[in-house]
């Protein structure tokens, strides 16, 4: 399944990977020997994805840690489809950076429709998982903007019957846990399931996404990213994150919480014709007239997410915090009797 050129590719490598301690008189890398941040970065992230193996229950060697997820979906067309050659799948309305990331790797992006509840139409995919030149398939799941879990079973039968690479973005499965791919992992050496630090960890500032994916794949995204693509303050601050596992735990039931309130307090707006089901930190909402809400809002200095364009009269709210849930519900009720 990969390119020939990643095959061949003959990886920059650095004394530092060759050399398992942390002390020693380093003169390999040109560095200053003085300052506190002087020193290169771990260039595999050791001791970062020995935390994730611990919480996530995957060996490190099936981890991978990008500069934010992007970062592996960006690598996922770089090592698997040939450039004005191969094509990518996915299903829309969905997260746009796959369709940015097709672009920038001249990959032709072919774009099935979910169905009205967002859910995969297998009829309409069938017959592309015959065809050679498709090689990658992005599933979103949740999916953003609609909010909605895949169904497992559609999943499933995508992962059993397409011979290609399927990558799963499960940016917000840490606001449910149990829907995770990651324990199938074993069974399905051509699944990627891309993670993320940037939603429910709270880390979005430091960009830090993960590739779960068997060893092989994992050595293609080490020996394609950049050498030291993730820094030691990056590093170090999200050791220090998930030292505190039950933080995390508490923040993501105060979103659930937060979102059940915010669901509730829409619900009785005439405004408000629709709330889609969410397992994510956002709703997607219908209203009568996205643009002019949208525009509203903002003339409040609240900032929603416009999504009309792709599901109509639609704004996707993000779950904030129980202060500016509130503004948003006091604000949201003056437009409402306006």
């Amino acid at each position: 399944m990969v390119r020939e050129n990643i095959r061949e590719l003959l990886p920059y490598t650095s004394a530092r990977e060759e050399y398992s301690g942390t002390k020693g008189i380093f003169l390999d890398a040109n560095e200053n020997p003085e300052g506190t941040y002087n020193r290169y970065p771990d260039p595999l992230q050791s001791a970062l994805k020995a935390k994730l193996s611990a919480w996530k229950g995957a060996l490190p060697e099936n981890i991978f840690i990008g500069n934010g997820s992007d970062e592996v979906i960006d690598l996922a067309f770089r090592i698997f489809c040939e450039p004005h050659q191969e094509k990518a799948l996915t299903f829309t309305p969905t997260y746009g950076m796959y369709s940015v990331a097709a672009q920038i790797n001249a990959v032709p992006l072919i774009s099935l429709p979910l169905t009205q509840d967002f859910q995969i139409n297998r009829e309409a995919l069938s017959p592309w998982l015959e065809q050679e030149e498709l090689k990658l398939i992005l599933l979103c799941s949740p999916n953003n903007p609609s909010g909605n879990l895949l169904r497992k079973a559609d999943v499933k039968w995508i992962l059993e019957s397409f011979r290609g690479i399927v990558l799963i973005d499960e940016a917000y499965v840490d606001f449910c846990p149990q829907n995770s791919f990651l324990s199938s992992l074993g069974q399905y050496s051509r699944l990627i399931i891309s993670q993320t630090l940037s939603k429910a960890a709270g880390l979005a500032g430091l960009r830090l996404g993960i590739a779960y994916a068997h060893k092989d794949i994992i050595r293609y995204y080490n020996k394609v990213k950049a050498p030291y693509n993730i820094s030691t303050t990056n590093q170090e601050a999200a050791l220090s994150l998930l030292k505190t596992p039950a933080t995390l735990k508490q923040q993501v039931h105060q979103i659930r919480t937060e979102k059940i309130r915010l669901v509730n307090a829409l619900r009785v707006l005439k405004r408000v014709k629709q709330i889609y089901p969410s397992d994510t930190n956002f709703i997607l909402v219908e209203v009568d007239d996205a643009n002019l809400m949208y525009e509203q809002l903002r003339n409040h200095n609240i900032i929603v997410r416009n999504r009309h364009t792709e599901v109509s009269n639609c704004l996707r709210i993000t779950v904030g915090s129980p202060a500016e849930n509130e503004q948003l519900i006091t604000t949201l009720n003056t437009l409402d009797h306006a």
